[in-house]
C-alpha cells in the first residue's frame, strides 16, 4: 500500500538512466492490469529517443517534463483487439495506474500525461509515432529518477462515499 499512497506526479528528474530491466518491470506491471473480458487491448511504446521526447511538448502543453525525462511510455489502445467496444480506455487506464505505482515502488518519478480524447494531442502523437489507424494513444507516462520529493497527500474524502443509494 505504501507505493499507492506515496505515488505523486513528479516532473523533475536527474540524468540517471533507467535500465532495460527496470523498464521491463514497468511493462510487466502494466500488462498485469485487469481488462474487460481479459482482452488486454493495449500496446506500449517505450520512448528513449531525446528528439522524440522533445518533439511532444511542441504540441502538448502539459508535457514539458519530457524534455528532462530519461524515457516515456505511451499507453495505447488497439481497437482491433477489443470485442467489448469502448472499454479500451478503462483497460489502458488500469495498465497506466499499475505502471505509475510500480514506478514509485522502484524509486522512479513519473507523471500521467493525458492524450485521448483531445484530438489536438492524439493526432500529432499518432503521426509522430507512426501508429496504425486502429491504435489510439491514451496517455504518456513520463519517467525518470526524481530530483523532487513530494510528501504523500491524504485524499480520503468521506463526503464522496454513498451507501446503498445516493
Amino acid at each position: 500500500m505504501n507505493a499507492i499512497f506515496n505515488r505523486r506526479s513528479i516532473r523533475k528528474y536527474t540524468k540517471q538512466v533507467i535500465s532495460e530491466e527496470t523498464i521491463e518491470k514497468l511493462l510487466r506491471a502494466g500488462m498485469a492490469a485487469p481488462s474487460a473480458a481479459n482482452e488486454q487491448p493495449w500496446h506500449f511504446i517505450v520512448i528513449k529517443d531525446k528528439e522524440i521526447l522533445s518533439a511532444i511538448p511542441k504540441f502538448h502543453p502539459y508535457a514539458q517534463m519530457l524534455r528532462e525525462a530519461d524515457c516515456a511510455i505511451v499507453v495505447c489502445g488497439d481497437l482491433v483487439l477489443e470485442t467489448n467496444k469502448n472499454f479500451w480506455t478503462q483497460d489502458c487506464s488500469a495498465a497506466t495506474e499499475n505502471i505509475l505505482i510500480e514506478a514509485t515502488d522502484l524509486g522512479l518519478g513519473s507523471v500521467w500525461i493525458g492524450v485521448h480524447p483531445d484530438q489536438d494531442r492524439v493526432k500529432p502523437l499518432h503521426a509522430l509515432l507512426g501508429l496504425p489507424q486502429t491504435v489510439i494513444p491514451l496517455c504518456i507516462i513520463s519517467l525518470g529518477y526524481p530530483t523532487e520529493i513530494k510528501a504523500p497527500v491524504d485524499r480520503f474524502n468521506p463526503s464522496r462515499i454513498h451507501r446503498d443509494r445516493w
